[in-house]
């Protein structure tokens, strides 16, 4: 299940990282799979809500569309229900993209990564043996033109990396997803926080590389690959 805020959710017309991930899986992963969550949608801006289905692939699944993002959610929201997420949908593996919205709006990075850890443990309570992916706040304009926020972030993702290995154990394993390389907010926002397609690729392959090399699942990701909506990675 692919957990997140606005990056994750994605926005009309976006291919979003999860489409990204979905391709991904398909070609590499040797087994069953399933993608799950109460969320299929896309944000809509004009009408300031989650509305949309007007994905950039409309082939594009809709059982492969599930999710639990939102647009302005952070870890503050996640955590209450996650655990009703995780114990209805069977989850057994979690992708978490979260932390720049709080920081940004709601909490500190101490309370946020309190709020990690809140989540963490209402996971496990519906589902013991579960596994999780977190990212970490990855480079942004905002961090960039403010520096007081950039110390936040840089703050957090300090703390995000103590809580995954306090929290990580051999029934329940956490793994915190390296930085996405080559990430530049120019070329991989289409905003300066938000991805563009190659940010896409980018944030996917975060992804899928820790848990092929953690866990033996599918491959290393190969950018701009599958050919549907790829980016060359030249």
């Amino acid at each position: 299940m692919f957990v997140g805020d606005s990056m994750t959710i994605g926005s009309t017309g976006d291919f979003t990282w999860r489409y990204r991930m979905w391709q991904h899986l398909n070609a590499a992963f040797d087994g069953p799979h399933r993608i799950v969550g109460p969320r299929r949608t896309l944000h809509d801006p004009a009408q300031d809500a989650a509305t949309s289905h007007a994905y950039a692939d409309p082939a594009f699944p809709e059982d492969a569309r599930c999710h639990l993002a939102g647009w302005g959610e952070g870890w503050l929201h996640m955590a209450p229900v996650i655990g009703d997420a995780v114990r209805r949908y069977d989850v057994d593996t979690l992708l978490v993209s979260l932390g720049l919205i709080d920081l940004g709006f709601y909490t500190n990075a101490e309370q946020t990564a309190e709020n990690v850890r809140e989540f963490v443990t209402g996971a496990r309570a519906a589902a013991p043996h579960i596994r999780a992916v977190l990212m970490p706040v990855i480079p942004n304009v905002r961090a960039a033109a403010d520096p007081a926020f950039g110390a936040q972030c840089t703050r957090f993702n300090e703390l995000l990396a103590k809580a995954v290995a306090d929290l990580s154990t051999p029934t329940s394993p956490l793994l915190l997803a390296s930085e996405p390389a080559d990430w530049e907010t120019d070329r991989a926002t289409y905003d300066g926080t938000h991805p563009s397609p190659w940010g896409e690729h980018l944030l996917a392959g975060a992804f899928a590389d820790a848990m092929h090399q953690a866990w033996g699942v599918g491959s290393r990701y190969r950018l701009g690959e599958p050919a549907t909506g790829a980016v060359p990675s030249a």
